[in-house]
């Protein structure tokens, strides 16, 4: 830390900061951009790393060719992960609480280890069996618990007007971990083997935790009691971004980790096209933070339901170029619909503290300084809880997807009926949005939070 940032935002021992306040525009400008900016960068790249280890059966099931796995066991080999880490995501949340987002990140990074390891040692053995390898690719769900933890400390880092970027680029910084893997372990694996997709992340994750350790700061506003946070469970508001957090994240990590087993199964002469796969991970990743910059500006309630709309239009044209045969127009449609679940994660996520603040202030007069700054510090700490816990329910998304496709060409030889209930589902969605962020009509009746700007 610089002179004045140890004056504006003091750190005890063990790099606890005592003093913050980033909502104040001077704090902000003397010393709260650099300290946030700082933090923001390596909590990107352990979140990174964790994605990036949370989907790497993505690539290895393709892989697998030695064994005999039918194509519904080797997508559980890509659901299982996505299954874990879901639910590994709810207690994550609740660690940079308990334990100091500095702190908790160099351990949550150091976890990685165990799947990099593990999966090295069983695809070293032909005679592995399918059970262990089941059990090899669920500690890879650690990955996928990084994501709570990582947004739910970078949001008490950043004032409430910074955070639909801060958090997109958060989230993409670690949503792109897909697209690394999908490029680089196919090149990996050709030049040094299958264990190789577990032992090239080593160095990488003792990097991201010593660079955690010597760079990261905890705060001590950002200290809460889990059972107050979970008392957030009990919102109605919790449970209905939640069913959308699974339309758009879980749409996002479940097509992204699903794409290179599905040109695999359903597309045998373009396997080829397989080594374009990250392409998918890779336009979601980078819409990402674009879709809280127009919620930003736009509001993300109506930049949520237009983009539900348009992935309806996009699994749908992909039905189509699976049912025809058409191998470019389901490629290109996929893509799309990648691209806009990233778009509709950065929008939900900016949707969460905005009706999180809006619900905290909603029955104080306007004139209430400080029953406001109260009521915002509320809002604060529930959006914080909210966001991990919603992260947690939505991730389900990846693995109700990638059992959507294993079932369906289990029992019909394609993906069809999988990619028609997805489009059920949207439709849902923006019905759900509309009714409670955008109606106007019949709010005496039926509340709704179109008047907060949400």
């Amino acid at each position: 830390m610089t002179a004045t940032e140890v004056s504006e935002a003091a750190p005890q021992k063990g790099r606890w900061i005592t003093n913050w306040n980033p909502d104040d525009p001077d704090f902000w400008q003397k010393s709260g951009k650099r300290v946030a900016r700082r933090n923001l960068v390596f909590s990107i790249l352990a979140e990174h790393l964790g994605f990036s280890l949370w989907t790497v059966w993505s690539i290895v099931t393709v892989k697998l060719s030695s064994y005999d796995f039918s194509t519904d066991q080797l997508f559980w080999l890509v659901s299982l992960p996505n299954l874990i880490g879901s639910a590994l995501r709810l207690p994550y949340t609740f660690a940079p609480a308990r334990f100091g987002g500095r702190n908790w990140t160099v351990v949550s990074a150091l976890l990685l280890l165990v799947p990099a390891i593990l999966l090295a040692v069983a695809v070293s053995s032909p005679g592995t069996p399918y059970w262990v390898f089941l059990l090899i690719a669920a500690t890879a769900g650690v990955g996928g618990g990084n994501f709570a933890s990582s947004m739910a400390n970078i949001t008490y880092f950043y004032p409430e007007r910074k955070q639909g970027w801060a958090l997109g680029l958060n989230a993409a910084g670690g949503n792109i971990g897909v697209s690394s893997v999908q490029l680089l372990m196919p090149l990996v694996i050709a030049g040094f083997g299958l264990a190789a997709a577990g032992l090239f992340w080593l160095p990488l994750i003792l990097v991201a935790a010593v660079g955690a350790y010597l760079y990261m700061d905890n705060l001590t506003s950002a200290k809460a009691n889990p059972r107050e946070m979970l008392k957030i469970t009990g919102r109605a508001q919790t449970w209905i971004m939640s069913f959308l957090y699974i339309g758009t994240f879980g749409s996002f990590i479940g097509y992204s980790t699903a794409f290179p087993l599905l040109i695999k199964s359903q597309f045998p002469q373009h396997t080829s096209m397989i080594t374009w796969a990250f392409l998918g991970a890779l336009v979601g990743s980078l819409s990402r933070p674009f879709g809280g910059r127009l919620s930003d500006r736009l509001g993300g309630a109506r930049v949520t339901l237009w983009t539900f709309a348009a992935m309806g239009c996009a699994v749908a044209l992909a039905a189509v170029g699976l049912a025809t045969g058409g191998f470019l127009m389901f490629f290109c449609s996929y893509l799309l619909l990648v691209a806009l679940a990233g778009v509709g994660n950065g929008s939900t996520y900016r949707m969460i503290p905005a009706i999180f603040k809006a619900k905290a202030v909603e029955r104080l007069a306007p004139g209430d300084a400080a029953g406001l700054a109260a009521a915002a510090a509320i809002g604060r700490r529930d959006s914080a809880a909210a966001i991990g816990f919603i992260s947690a329910i939505g991730a389900f998304g990846g693995f109700f997807i990638n059992r959507g496709f294993g079932t369906s060409i289990a029992a019909t030889g394609g993906a069809g009926a999988a990619m028609a209930a997805f489009a059920i589902f949207y439709v849902l969605c923006i019905g759900l949005t509309w009714f409670c962020y955008l109606r106007t009509v019949g709010v005496r009746v039926a509340p709704s939070l179109a008047g907060a700007g949400v």
